[in-house]
């Protein structure tokens, strides 16, 4: 019997202690986030670690980074990356865009919208062309400096580690019901326009809406699978148009020489409105 009393006198004890050391604990964060922030840091990232949204679990008010402009710019914690294929690299970033964002750039290109283009060979401006028939516009270089924009155009030089100042301006499309683009390459096959940056080696495509049936991206020349293609099985890999993510694919090998398997296309909307941003990259500077 006294041993039993000393025991549960012990467990008392410890579990009093735990109890009080834990409230010094909460006690200690709570006096370092109030001078330097470092427990909301702590907090956060334990939920970053564990994958779980933090707007599940942060006040009203609060996100992810809050206090630091480079991780908020960079959506840290938020995209996810999938391999789609390894030759050419294809690449899918879950959540690269947040909604707001994907709304921002449909609303900026909205009044602007016209017929969609294709580069000519020998002026390199845009032509018009039956390959191609959604609408498009091209961002100005005044709407490259909005906060927003500058924003979107460093996450994408960061993840494709393409700089930005060899990117081209972005360019919003929207494909409504019938739509297509039919497979083409994105790397030039001519002189003229290899001027202005040298070759396109990658393409970071944008996903803006949902809801869209159809309007897949298409690779023809990868797999020997099939995929549904705007309703139609075809041999090849497609990605699926969602609102928020981003396809990086390279049209360039490791080598610098063109690679023929990215060629790609978008397949016939079957319903709904597929809004889509295209930002392609350059070897160099692109002026």
């Amino acid at each position: 019997m006294p041993g039993s009393r000393f025991a549960f006198a012990l467990l008392t004890f410890v579990t009093i202690g735990m109890a009080v050391g834990a409230l010094f604990q909460l006690a200690f964060l709570k006096r370092l986030e109030e001078t330097s922030g470092v427990g909301m840091h702590i907090f956060r990232r334990k939920v970053y670690q564990s994958g779980l949204n933090d707007h599940m679990f942060l006040p009203k008010g609060l996100s992810l980074w809050d206090d630091d402009e480079d991780a908020r710019a960079l959506r840290i914690g938020f995209i996810k990356q999938e391999i789609i294929n390894w030759s050419p690299r294809i690449i899918i970033f879950h959540n690269f865009l947040s909604h707001e964002e994907c709304e921002y750039l449909i609303e900026l290109a909205r009044p602007r919208m016209g017929k969609a283009t294709v580069v000519d060979v020998t002026t390199g401006k845009g032509v018009e062309s039956k390959v191609r028939t959604s609408s498009g516009m091209f961002l100005t270089q005044s709407d490259r400096k909005y906060p927003i924009t500058q924003a979107i155009e460093k996450r994408i030089s960061v993840y494709s580690m393409v700089p930005v100042e060899n990117g081209e301006h972005i360019q919003v499309l929207q494909y409504e019901k019938g739509q297509y683009y039919n497979p083409h390459h994105d790397y030039f096959s001519d002189e003229f326009n290899l001027k202005r940056g040298g070759q396109r080696v990658a393409t970071m495509l944008m996903y803006l809406s949902d809801g869209v049936e159809g309007g897949e991206t298409f690779f023809p020349a990868i797999g020997t699978a099939q995929c549904r293609c705007g309703g139609e099985l075809k041999r090849g890999i497609c990605i699926n148009p969602r609102k928020g993510d981003a396809l990086l694919f390279w049209s360039t090998k490791l080598d610098g020489s063109v690679e023929p398997d990215s060629l790609h296309g978008g397949c016939s909307v079957l319903s709904g409105e597929k809004w889509s941003a295209t930002k392609w990259m350059r070897q160099n500077k692109f002026d």
